[in-house]
């Protein structure tokens, strides 16, 4: 399985968008400042993810998720 996946910063309420094999494994290595990007905004949860059977759709959503129509969509959903 696949996830993509949505992380809440609890310090300045940013979000972080990307995919993973490992939900649980990747969530501690953001709070644990392995993860550059995320380094700075500690301390994370897990605000919304999706799985996936393989790779190439996990990548399709978090791109989505990133474009101009994923905000959007992200938005009216009431996600972010």
């Amino acid at each position: 399985m696949y996830y993509t996946y949505i992380l809440k910063s609890s310090g300045d309420n940013s979000f972080y968008y990307s995919l993973t094999k490992n939900l649980l494994l990747r969530l501690k290595e953001h709070n644990a400042s392995k993860v550059k990007y995320t380094k700075g905004h500690c301390s994370w949860i897990i605000h919304y993810y999706e799985e996936f059977d393989s790779r190439i759709d996990a990548v399709k959503r978090e791109l989505f998720f990133k474009s101009i129509d994923g905000y959007k969509w992200l938005k009216e959903m009431g996600i972010t």
